[in-house]
Formats: structure tokens, sequence, C-alpha cells
């Protein structure tokens, strides 16, 4: 394998790693070469570790839950004391709870934002004080890869996922600081909004196509991108945001401004915003929104979404 692109060497937690998206992520770096440390909450972890084992790769699972803030601190620790060192952080674990928000329960908002946006946060700060350190004792810059899961829900806002949707535009806004912050240290962060069929999306996406004789919605897809993400080939990129899904990559490109209305006096009064944005809104498309509904066109996958 091509030394910008092996992971030899390195080492990675994986969370929400025991099924699906996180389990093929990380048979991806596994195989890629890293040591893995497999987080989930349940025995899932423990029968990723024994795949990645009989591949002949090294592996530990660490069971429990990443929306409790001391999770993120054990897993670093798992992975520096059992493999030498951590480089490679992929957040995935998540749950959902869709509901429309008249329907939303207090239980229903706590429980998706713990998980995916706090157990974001939870990890994300453990390894942050990790690289950091690691970078003050080296005298420069060490090996970092952060690479978060959004969706596609926060640049649509699906009615029914209030609670997923903000999560998830919430976990682009800490990469985004994370990049930030980080970014002296060595460290490289970029969110993913992948779509793959499993267990927890199975009723959302219907049965597509097979290009290059793969299920267009296979969770490896992701894998490999994660494991490029995770490479040293992947050093310019930071700050980004990727829809990763089937045959296809795609870069978002950051929000724009769309007009601009300036007081004419320098104060506005209420009159005189009726007057300007009233009319600039007379006649608009219902759909052309903040939500980003163009990256529907997209697809094509042959997939439906129901």
């Amino acid at each position: 394998m091509d030394a910008d692109l092996s992971l030899a060497g390195r080492t990675a937690v994986v969370t929400g790693a025991g099924a699906g998206l996180g389990r093929a992520e990380s048979l991806a770096l596994a195989a890629s070469g890293a040591n893995v440390v497999v987080n989930d909450m349940g025995p899932g972890a423990d029968d990723v570790v024994a795949e990645i084992t009989k591949a002949g790769g090294h592996a530990l699972a660490v069971v429990g839950d990443v929306g409790d803030w001391s999770m993120g601190d054990a897993l670093v620790s798992a992975a520096v004391d059992t493999f030498g060192s951590l480089d490679v952080v992929v957040n995935n674990a998540g749950v959902l709870r869709d509901k429309m928000l008249f329907n939303l329960s207090e239980s229903d908002w706590d429980d998706v934002v713990r998980v995916h946006l706090k157990g974001h946060a939870a990890v994300s700060r453990a390894a942050a004080v990790y690289w950091r350190g690691a970078s003050k004792a080296a005298g420069g810059p060490v090996y970092g890869r952060l690479i978060n899961t959004a969706s596609e829900a926060f640049l649509f806002g699906p009615a029914g996922q209030p609670n997923y949707a903000a999560a998830k535009a919430g976990i682009v806004a800490l990469t985004l600081s994370a990049a930030a912050g980080l970014a002296r240290y060595g460290v490289r962060a970029n969110a993913i909004c992948p779509r793959a069929r499993t267990a927890m999306t199975e009723a959302t996406f219907g049965e597509g196509t097979s290009p290059g004789g793969l299920d267009v919605m296979a969770p490896e897809r992701v894998g490999t991108f994660v494991s490029y993400l995770a490479s040293p080939a992947s050093e310019k990129i930071s700050g980004q945001v990727f829809v990763v899904y089937g045959d296809m990559v795609a870069l978002m490109a950051a929000p724009t401004v769309e007009h601009r209305f300036t007081a004419a006096d320098g104060v506005f009064s209420v009159a005189e915003l009726g007057e300007r944005v009233t009319p600039y809104f007379d006649g608009r498309d219902p759909h052309r929104t903040y939500a980003a509904y163009s990256v529907a066109a997209l697809d094509e996958t042959g997939t439906a979404r129901t």
C-alpha cells in the first residue's frame, strides 16, 4: 500500500462500532494497517474485534456509552495504554428517536443530543487533550485525524427529525471549531454525511443498484472514505464537510450571502423593513429556504428514500 494511504503503526478509536457504519469503518481502518479500539454499548464490539483479529489485525473492545463524558477519557487511555498512541478518532455512535416537533418528548430530545452531540464532544475533547499534550512534548505538530459523523439531515431539517437534525448541525459546528483550534497541533478535523443501509436506516432507504458489484448503500463504501481521511494523504484537508454514499463523494461549499439589506439612513425602522424585505420574498419558491434541497439532486443511485 502507498505510504501516504497506509495506517500501519497508527491507532484509531471508532465509536458505535459494533455494527453498521462503525463496523465497516473499523474493518476498513484495520485493513489499512491501523490498530483499532472498537467502542459500542453491547457485545457487537467483541464481534468486530474478532473479525479484525481473524484477518490478522489488532483491535480492542471497550464497551460503554459515549454519552457519559468520562468515556472519552477511557477510550483515549485504552488506545494509548494498549497500542502506544492515538492517531485517529472516528465519532460515529448515534441513536434515533424520530418524532414530529409537536410529538417530541424531553427524553426523545435528550437521548439523541446526548449520544450524538455530547458523545462527539466527549471523545473529541479527550483526544484534543492527548494531541495537545503530545504536540507540546514533541515540540511541534503530531499526527491527528478527527472524523465526525454528521448527516444530510442538518442540510435539510427533516420534519420528523428535529432532534437528530439539530444534533447533526451541532456536530458540524463542533468539527469546524476543532479544525480551527487543533490545527497548530497537527490535527485535521472533518465531517462526513454518509448514507448507508444499516439497522438504524433500514426503514429509510429502499433497494438500489449495485455499481461496481457492491450494494450502492453498502457501509463499506463509507468505510473506504473514512480510511482515506484517516491517512497521511488527507494532510491538506480540514474543516470540510463531505456527503458520502454510493459511487460518490461530494464536497460541500460553505453557506453564502444571498442578499444584503442595508438601512437607507443607517438604522432600520419596521416600516422600512416592510418596504424592503417583504417584496423580496413575494412569489418565492417555498422550498427556497436555508435548507440545501439542491443536495438531493446528487442522488443518482436509484435508491428511494421514504
